[in-house]
């Protein structure tokens, strides 16, 4: 089985902070870093390292040709990304004192992706195959219709959450993965509402979709066909929360790939987040299948 990534590559400038800033604070900052980012590349090389063989599309600039280079040493194969002369996806990360973050993303590069170049790489893939798709690029509906049309196994995290969300068609998506805010958001419900709620109104609305709800240091639902399934998180010391999710939905869709149950799925998906988590950055904290595995 092959999983094609079809989403973005950012730069990521992450600075250290007491707080979160405020509207018209100026805040002191005690640490920047540069590192690899954008959910389709940290993904890619998050399902590379768990062990899935996974193809990398997207467009970025000449300026991210360094982390083109950390995505291949990691094993994602890139032969279907193309390249502008523009200045790539940026994000800027504030990291505060308890280890949260707040990003902003300028797309750059990653919003030029025309429907043209998706109709050149999506040849390339078959049924049963999988697409993993984010909400960082332009035509995600269009993805999501020329995949079904081709019974690709799509994998949609809406991430970042945007008010066009509900517009897309998530009804044709195979696995639905959320954190409780963004499931909270596509349920129709409040930020704080319960969890199992927000589980069955997810199921209501797409029945056909395996939804699973990242919940945190709390652990990760699983709800499909009325059955659910959780797993609790791993208690660790965090220093930078960027890129735990894609860590988590990397290693949970590689060890569903390879049949292993879904409490198992979970758990270790859990652990290998709990490892990012554990160090900074987001490309770049991703562990290897040897360092979940044991």
């Amino acid at each position: 089985m092959k999983v094609l990534v079809y989403g973005s590559v950012n730069i990521d400038r992450v600075f250290s902070v007491d707080h979160i800033i405020l509207p018209g604070e100026t805040l002191k900052s005690t640490r920047m870093s540069l590192s690899a980012g954008g959910k389709g590349a940290n993904q890619s090389v998050a399902l590379a390292r768990a062990g899935s063989d996974v193809w990398f599309a997207g467009k970025t600039g000449d300026d991210a040709a360094w982390i083109i280079k950390t995505m291949e040493e990691a094993g994602v194969h890139t032969e279907y990304l193309c390249h502008t002369d523009h200045p790539n996806g940026q994000t800027v990360i504030q990291l505060d004192r308890h280890k949260q973050n707040s990003i902003i993303v300028l797309p750059g590069s990653n919003g030029e992706i025309e429907q043209s170049e998706i109709d050149a790489v999506l040849p390339h893939f078959e049924e049963g195959d999988c697409l993993v798709l984010q909400n960082e690029i332009p035509h995600i509906g269009y993805l999501i219709d020329k995949a079904s049309e081709k019974n690709m196994y799509i994998v949609f995290n809406p991430s970042p959450l945007t008010d066009d969300i509900p517009t897309l068609p998530i009804d044709k998506v195979n696995l639905l993965v959320v954190n409780e805010i963004e499931g909270a958001s596509l349920a129709g419900l409040q930020p704080d509402a319960d969890f199992d709620e927000i589980l069955v109104k997810l199921e209501e609305k797409y029945p056909s979709t395996e939804i699973v709800m990242t919940v945190g240091s709390k652990g990760a639902y699983y709800r499909f066909d009325k059955d659910i399934v959780f797993s609790s998180g791993v208690k660790v010391k965090a220093v930078d929360t960027t890129g735990a999710g894609d860590t988590f939905l990397g290693y949970f869709l590689t060890y569903k790939n390879e049949g292993r149950k879904i409490e198992t799925c979970l758990g270790d998906a859990c652990y290998a987040a709990g490892i990012a988590v554990s160090r900074f950055g987001a490309m770049q904290s991703i562990p290897l299948r040897s360092e979940v595995d044991g």
